[in-house]
């Protein structure tokens, strides 16, 4: 199993080759994995690598199998393993992907149909037999005239295609004239005359696609989009020929050694997410029999990109090591927030939008929206199959497709979690107590007394679709095969449980997360707006059960899709220790921007709490007047940042209709801040609240680290996080990582005896790398105590007893106390300021009690060489413990 794991982001900019010359510094950090983003063969140009377009080769821009060879090999010779994160969710809808290509071509007839969930039976006669392409930057009668298609000739390989905005699409050999010579049939089709263009429509109405115009996707789409996107298309991996095909690939890396564990990306996508684990360690082990006898290994590590609600744990029926740590993110911010701030700052922020509704309301009317706008061809899609599934029985068949629509859509927009896994034997327990849940919410916002016919209804629905065998008196009819072997039961399931995911996330990460923001270091993936903070006691039952059912899940704290950077939300939790004086400060601030007459006030408050928890903290106030071209460079990330905020809220602008008068007026709020006189008066003031919110930060940052890089599971350090994070949405938080000053910082930290940061440590983030180096160093010696070690909380005595959260973790003779300060980062700025002496003096008489059996050993720390001195009965005096760091990490003598 991976000891600690470091994801790298590849990419055109960032290769394979760039991943080699990373290796020593990874493994002089400590990592065991480099953990890769997606190394199969993308769209062209692509920054992230899910845009898949063949599964089955190493994308030649990261420099192909060659360059991963070199790279196992390089990691090898290191100790380091690879995993690698797959996509058999989705590939690119895109020309360049041969297999949608194929399907384009040749319709239903293709030997990639399968691979895709197409309804070639589309109750709309215009998509009968085709598919849906909405491609057309306006209407397709404007597009015609415009002559956005055209036929192009292709001399290389002598095919006639149709370009459409750049891209070349293929045409149906069927739909040309035999014997026509190209160049003739491109006069006959030329868009600039009124003749070409009618017989270049006829001839794209003969295609196995119906171009359209690109917002006629959420409306008439008839193939399963990955989310709202449909630039991706759904792969049918439950499907065995195209499981093999997608699979081939990281199966015959393993099996050669090159790999040692994959990540699955958005589980919740597949159709059956149980099947397809069975199957794939099935094809794990069998591949794992072939690796060299060097590279041998029990099973091949696996993990699944999966969102858990709060009270959510992953399937028990699954076999896999676990998630790749967004709970664990969301659980250790919780902790480090205050619960007392709560109620101060949602008062604030709804009397800076008038809007009174509880989150649950809000993200119910965010859920209707996505259902309603973005996500009505699949509901629809769905009510037709349940309409169809109706029919089959008497005492349903008078259901009408507009009822069963409508108590649908309450069901969807009560569901609490992003999924059930009903296909899988039925619904679990945990599932059951779900759909009840969303049943008694949806008939409240029916107003379905009990007896009514929609109570009725949504009885009905929850049979339908919970996975149980067909009444008998129906099974004849509703087991009926339909296409690609389904019954309508189980379509009608599949169709449930794979829109239930996508709504989840674009309704709150991606909708709720940018119109709520009482606090936004709680607005992050994985979160949830029902949970604020998260008492000691309710955190440790959490690390309990981790350890427990999955104790090698990944333990995140950034990733690539985080909203904020760990140590920008590590800096705005300071803010619920102090919710009074906040609030106070941002009102005059955000009447202080200028009132362009359109700018909400709740945007501005979103924007001030991004200018605190973004501001660099190497970045002195003064640096607006002396350096202004890089606060010019920052401010256009910020924009960035705010441009998607706005559009993804969709309150006054959104992507699919853009108010240019709104998105110029939160433009024109940061074009005041960087151009005029008393706009940048005003970035200074603060920025320099920042700089004294940044050392209450850091405690809290350091904390985070701790917790993730030595509790039950395996710490997984997200590219450059070693330094302070205070990055954006993405693409900010993929930006290069600049090596060098790291990899001579690392050098550092491994000559010194102790760690011992000066307050310039703490401001490049010097001191935060140091501590994970030794972390995960004490990780690397004793690996069973912390791979496999019990995890004890430990009470604690004294004034600030409330202020820490400690564990002792035992394997065998092996033990180690961790101690993290929790409520108090204020207090403990002095850590940061470079004065610890200051700051332990708050610990004053606090210290933790240590179970009889462990009261009488002396304790090493592991940041130096140190000793503890115990009271009199035994305990550990914090101010000992936290001597030059506010964390620790000590260590007896057998370990």
């Amino acid at each position: 199993m991976p000891r600690a794991t470091v994801r790298l982001q590849l990419h055109a900019g960032y290769t394979l080759h760039d991943a080699h010359a990373c290796v020593d510094y990874y493994a002089d950090l400590g990592v065991s994995h480099l953990y890769l983003s997606p190394i199969t063969c993308a769209r062209p140009g692509s920054t992230h690598g899910y845009d898949v377009i063949d599964h089955g080769a190493v994308n030649p821009e990261l420099g192909g199998e060659s360059a991963l060879r070199d790279l196992a090999r390089a990691a090898r010779r290191r100790g380091l393993g690879l995993i690698a994160d797959i996509v058999p969710n989705h590939m690119a809808a895109h020309p360049a992907n041969a297999w949608w290509r194929d399907v384009l071509e040749h319709g239903a007839a293709s030997a990639h149909a399968r691979c895709f969930d197409i309804d070639w039976n589309a109750p709309d006669p215009a998509l009968r037999g085709k598919v849906l392409l909405p491609i057309l930057p306006d209407s397709y009668g404007e597009s015609l005239n415009q002559g956005v298609m055209a036929l192009r000739h292709d001399a290389t390989t002598g095919r006639v295609e149709l370009e459409v905005s750049g891209q070349r699409y293929p045409v149906a050999p069927e739909s040309l004239a035999r014997g026509l010579d190209p160049q003739t049939l491109l006069r006959r089709c030329d868009p600039a005359r009124a003749s070409g263009r009618e017989r270049l429509h006829r001839l794209l109405q003969s295609q196995h696609y119906r171009l359209a115009w690109w917002r006629c996707a959420a409306d008439q789409i008839n193939w399963r989009r990955f989310f709202e996107i449909s630039e991706l298309v759904g792969v049918r991996v439950e499907d065995e020929a195209v499981f093999d095909a997608v699979h081939a690939l990281p199966l015959r890396l393993y099996a050669q050694g090159l790999l040692d564990g994959l990540r699955i990306d958005h589980i919740d996508g597949l159709a059956a997410p149980g099947a397809y684990l069975r199957r794939l360690n099935r094809c794990l082990a069998e591949a794992g029999a072939s690796r060299p006898p060097a590279c041998a290994q029990s099973q091949a590590y696996l993990v699944a990109e999966k969102i858990l609600a709060s009270d959510e744990a992953p399937d028990g029926r699954w076999q896999l090591h676990g998630t790749t740590g967004y709970d664990f993110m969301d659980q250790v911010g919780a902790l480090l927030h205050d619960p007392q701030a709560e109620a101060p700052l949602r008062a604030f922020w709804q009397m800076l939008t008038g809007d009174l509704r509880t989150p649950q309301r809000q993200l119910e009317a965010a859920r209707t929206r996505m259902l309603q706008r973005h996500f009505s061809a699949e509901r629809l899609a769905l009510v037709r199959c349940l309409e169809r599934l109706a029919r089959h029985d008497r005492r349903t068949r008078d259901w009408s497709a507009p009822a069963m629509d409508r108590v649908l859509s309450a069901w969807l927009a009560a569901f609490p979690v992003y999924r059930t896994y009903a296909e899988d034997g039925g619904r679990s327990d945990a599932d059951r107590d779900r759909c009840d849940a969303a049943a008694q919410r949806a008939a409240t916002l029916l107003r379905a007394l009990p007896g009514s016919a929609d109570a009725a209804l949504l009885a009905q629905l929850d049979r339908w679709l919970s996975g149980l065998p067909a009444d008998p008196a129906t099974a004849d009819h509703a087991a009926a095969p339909l296409a690609q072997g389904e019954t309508e039961a189980a379509q009608s399931l599949r169709r449930f449980q794979q829109l239930t995911p996508p709504l989840a996330a674009k309704a709150l990460e991606d909708t709720l997360f940018y119109r709520y923001g009482p606090l936004l270091s709680r607005n992050e993936v994985g979160a949830s707006p029902q949970r604020f903070a998260l008492a000691p006691e309710a955190f440790h039952a959490l690390v309990e059960a981790r350890a427990r059912e999955f104790p090698h899940a990944m333990l995140a704290t950034a990733t690539h899709d985080h909203k904020r950077g760990e140590d920008a939300r590590a800096r705005l939790a300071v803010l619920s220790e102090m919710p009074q004086a906040w609030r106070k400060t941002a009102y005059r601030w955000i009447h202080a921007l200028p009132d362009a007459g359109q700018l909400t006030l709740a945007d501005r408050y979103l924007l001030v709490q991004t200018l605190i928890g973004a501001w660099p903290a190497g970045w002195d106030a003064d640096i607006i007047e002396q350096r202004p071209a890089s606060v010019a460079a920052w401010i256009e990330r910020v924009a960035q940042w705010q441009l998607k905020a706005l559009r993804e809220a969709k309150l006054h602008t959104s992507w699919t209709d853009p108010d240019s008068a709104y998105e110029a007026a939160g433009l024109g709020a940061l074009e005041f801040l960087r151009d005029a006189a008393p706009g940048r008066r005003l970035l200074a003031e603060i920025a320099a609240y920042a700089l004294e919110l940044a050392p209450a930060g850091m405690i809290n940052s350091l904390a985070q680290t701790l917790l993730r890089n030595t509790l039950p599971g395996v710490p997984d350090l997200y590219q450059g996080t070693e330094f302070w994070d205070v990055s954006l949405v993405d693409p900010d938080n993929r930006r290069a990582v600049d090596y060098p000053p790291r990899i001579a910082m690392l050098a550092r930290a491994r000559a010194s005896a102790a760690v011992r940061p000066s307050a310039a440590d703490w401001r490049s983030g010097a001191v935060k790398q140091a501590l994970i180096q030794r972390l995960l160093s004490a990780r690397l010696r004793h690996s069973a105590l912390f791979g496999q070690g019990e995890c004890i909380p430990l009470a604690a005595t004294g004034t600030h007893a409330r202020h820490v959260v400690a564990w002792l973790r035992c394997h065998e003779d092996e033990c180690a106390v961790i101690a993290a300060p929790r409520l108090c980062a204020l207090r403990l700025s002095g850590y940061a300021r470079g004065e610890p002496r200051a700051a332990r003096e708050f610990w004053a008489d606090t210290a933790l009690c240590l179970p009889d059996a462990v009261r009488d050993l002396a304790w090493r720390d592991a940041m130096g060489d140190e000793k503890a001195r115990r009271g009199a009965d035994g305990a550990l005096p914090l101010p000992d413990l936290l001597c030059e760091l506010p964390v620790a990490l000590w260590l007896s003598p057998a370990a």
